[in-house]
């Protein structure tokens, strides 16, 4: 007869496996017990550890904070004139000193962040509207549609945007709704690119193939299905719009077809004194900085939410 191990020998053969099995028992129970991280709450965990992105983050936000406060903030209105203090350079009264007419450019500097952020932010919205319509139904109907609908975007693509701009503005006159409208008219094509190119991708996924086949209809495979997949590259384009937007209305203001005065604006700040450079430098040089800055901070924000919201990303 053979001799077989009692069962007892094998635990006594290795009598650390009770002590390992019930330790990997207990970081099983904590795993579970830990809160699952959800897509955005890992990009927001991404970004903030991007230092550039936080960087343009406070930013935005500081001169958002002075659009929203400026009759708050500013020293006096835009458009009030100091008959005795024309042209005086940046000082502690005036720290950044006086126009030809006697107004204050920090009252104008902040004024004229609102005009900016309010040019970035509204076009946008005008933008989201066009371009995500477009772009979600070229690519979820494909075929004849979408050759139509891409054959209209390449038409307009076309077009020099800025040029298009300028033509609309002439037409419509100056004013910050008419910016609104011309940008906004003008800037959907990229939008819809990229919104066409992740729906042809989605509509070809398991999920939207299960989802269609167990009854659901276009409405609800777009919006529930496709929509909330595609946010990410959406929500990237709209962000590097907005300095594109603001630079836009800058190149606008410069050349005099842009905001009406007395209403500040840094481009146009910027075109009404560059004949002065030399003599009063300071009259241009603060809103050519201003513009630089807000767009750099919208270019490290973009690149960060971009890097942030890619779940390909090898960063933790």
């Amino acid at each position: 007869m053979g001799v077989f191990p009692k069962r007892g020998g094998d635990q006594a053969a290795t009598p650390g496996a009770g002590v390992q099995s019930q330790a990997m028992r207990s970081d099983a129970l904590l795993h579970a017990a830990r809160p699952h991280r959800t897509l955005w709450r890992d990009a927001f965990s991404r970004l903030v550890s991007n230092r550039l992105a936080l960087f343009g983050a406070i930013i935005i936000l500081g001169i958002t904070f002075l659009a929203v406060f400026a009759p708050l903030i500013a020293p006096s209105h835009y458009a009030y004139q100091d008959y005795g203090a024309i042209t005086q350079s940046p000082s502690r009264e005036w720290p950044m000193g006086t126009d030809l007419v006697g107004r204050d450019m920090l009252s104008r500097m902040i004024y004229g962040a609102r005009v900016s952020m309010a040019v970035g932010l509204g076009a946008q919205i005008i933008v989201l509207l066009i371009g995500v319509p477009i772009g979600a139904i070229a690519g979820y109907m494909s075929g004849k549609v979408d050759n139509l609908l891409m054959r209209f975007v390449d038409v307009m693509y076309a077009f020099p945007q800025l040029l298009f701009v300028i033509l609309i503005m002439s037409m419509l006159g100056r004013g910050l709704q008419n910016i609104f409208i011309a940008i906004g008219v003008t800037g959907w094509v990229t939008l819809a690119r990229v919104t066409r190119a992740e729906f042809l991708s989605l509509r070809e996924q398991d999920h939207v193939l299960a989802a269609r086949s167990i009854g659901a209809g276009p409405w609800r495979l777009i919006t529930k299905h496709m929509m909330p997949n595609a946010l990410t590259p959406i929500i990237v384009t709209l962000t590097f719009g907005i300095p594109l937007a603001i630079f836009t209305e800058a190149a606008l203001s410069f050349i005099g077809v842009g905001i009406s005065p007395p209403t500040p604006s840094w481009g146009g700040m910027v075109g009404d004194n560059q004949s002065y450079i030399r003599s009063y430098w300071y009259l241009s040089l603060f809103p050519a900085l201003a513009i630089a800055l807000v767009m750099m901070a919208f270019t490290f924000f973009g690149d960060g939410l971009r890097d942030a919201l890619d779940p390909r990303s090898g960063k933790r």
